[in-house]
């Protein structure tokens, strides 16, 4: 991918119990569609260990961390935000501004998670949603993080990969990183 400023996701917000599966898989949407780190709050633990657990396995560049104090870190933020919401602006409308400020600045994209604070909508240099109809947060966050980098994410070379997904037309194949299949299956 080109070399652009880093680009950060932010989930905010994570109720222990029920979005488990939802959090871990913002973290690996971000990690597999070329964000380069992800913060989570301080109670999403087994997320953050699952995450991890799949960098190690499959490669990085790619960071996780927990922060108790999430506003804290959006106010702060020296660079652009992006808050993900179906309330806000098409993603069609903003992306090539996104992208062109990108170029110049670091990048938060905030995912929420349980109600936001109408705060973090001022905060923002952009709301954006990816569609006006109720969604998932993953599913926002794949569809804008394709359209800010245009799909060079889908070519994104991983570092230090144990295993690799090996793409085929039927079945599964995954090979560890001596080249020797580790997993091989037909469905």
């Amino acid at each position: 991918m080109q070399e652009t400023h880093e680009v950060v996701v932010v989930r905010y917000g994570h109720r222990p119990g029920r979005d488990e599966r939802m959090t871990t898989h913002v973290g690996l949407t971000a990690r597999a569609l070329g964000a380069d780190r992800v913060i989570v709050p301080d109670n999403a633990g087994q997320s953050v260990e699952t995450v991890k657990d799949i960098t190690d396995r499959f490669g990085g560049p790619f960071e996780i961390e927990q922060s108790d104090s999430l506003g804290a870190i959006i106010r702060n933020w020296e660079g652009n935000v992006v808050h993900l919401t179906m309330y806000g602006l098409p993603v069609q409308e903003i992306e090539a501004d996104v992208r062109t400020a990108l170029d110049s600045e670091p990048l938060m994209i905030v995912v929420g998670g349980e109600k936001v604070p109408f705060e973090i909508y001022e905060y923002a240099d952009w709301n954006v949603g990816v569609t006006n109809q109720p969604h998932s947060e993953v599913a926002g966050l794949a569809v804008f993080l394709d359209r800010l980098f245009a799909g060079r994410e889908l070519d994104q070379q991983w570092v230090d990969a144990d295993n690799q997904v090996i793409p085929q037309s039927t079945g599964k194949k995954v090979v560890d990183g001596d080249n020797e299949p580790d997993r091989t299956s037909d469905s």
